[in-house]
């Protein structure tokens, strides 16, 4: 029997109520990370997480190997992100809950990953590790493991756009809309640390991801998402919205929330900026 659909985001006080029942195989994953520091959030899992969660490494797990002109956190091979997957040791009847301490930002990545990879039973922990913390939920020292698995993915090709494909796109407002998920400055070329290059793809339209968050760090409104979103977007048909960001990770947020306000889903591409300003052949807006 098929699985009924979940909410993208959980609260820590659902997830507090529902992991003593064991009526299901709930696997939580942290995903704390910081790109400055990329030991941080490893370093940040040993001192204190939610009580059973595995530990998911941003430039380890959820990405695969950078070649200088493919962008900074390129999407793992399948059959590589199949084997982390299993190492997890996640069953049809798992339950993912992901979380961070960065608003979902990392933790996005992974929701998107699993859903890209065919399983559909993720989460994202809403307010992250702040959350749990407030909500006085169980936290461990200890190193979590899980027997492995022999799951296997099954990758939706359609949902990721190449970097020709999105040049091939520009200016085609009836087949392509980009999302640009950095902060307002970068999408404008200037304040540039992470890339070689300021700037933005031509005729992107910027929606900086920590827009989709109050201030104590939760995510808006379903009904108030849904409405910003479709300013955005400003009746452009859902199958031309693709996203982007820097390096593929933020804009997996905006599809994180997107999918919470109930809109279709929509394609990613994943090299984003730092993959297409390595070509300088490719165009460049500011």
């Amino acid at each position: 029997m098929p699985t009924m659909p979940i909410a993208p985001l959980i609260s820590a006080e659902e997830l507090q109520q529902a992991l003593p029942r064991h009526d299901q195989d709930w696997l939580l994953i942290d995903c704390r990370f910081n790109l400055g520091n990329t030991a941080a959030g490893e370093t940040a899992y040993a001192q204190g997480h939610v009580a059973g969660a595995l530990y998911a490494h941003l430039d380890r797990d959820l990405s695969g190997p950078k070649t200088g002109t493919n962008g900074r956190h390129p999407l793992p091979a399948p059959e590589a992100f199949e084997h982390t997957v299993q190492s997890w040791g996640i069953q049809p009847g798992t339950r993912v809950v992901a979380y961070d301490d960065a608003g979902g930002m990392f933790a996005a990545r992974l929701w998107w990953l699993l859903r890209w990879a065919g399983f559909e039973q993720v989460q994202v922990l809403d307010g992250g590790w702040q959350a749990w913390l407030a909500a006085q939920g169980p936290v461990d020292t200890r190193a979590a493991a899980r027997p492995p698995s022999a799951f296997k993915i099954q990758p939706r090709a359609s949902w990721v756009l190449r970097a020709e494909q999105v040049l091939a796109n520009l200016g085609q407002a009836d087949r392509q809309v980009l999302i640009d998920a950095r902060a307002p400055d970068r999408f404008r070329g200037e304040n540039e640390t992470m890339d070689p290059v300021g700037g933005h793809i031509p005729g992107a339209r910027n929606r900086f991801f920590q827009l989709n968050l109050q201030p104590d760090g939760r995510f808006k409104p379903a009904d108030q998402l849904k409405a910003e979103f479709e300013a955005l977007l400003a009746a452009a048909p859902m199958d031309t919205v693709v996203h982007q960001c820097g390096s593929g990770v933020t804009a997996c947020h905006n599809l994180l929330a997107m999918a919470q306000a109930g809109l279709p889903v929509t394609r990613l591409y994943a090299g984003s900026w730092s993959e297409w300003c390595a070509d300088p052949s490719r165009p460049v807006e500011r």
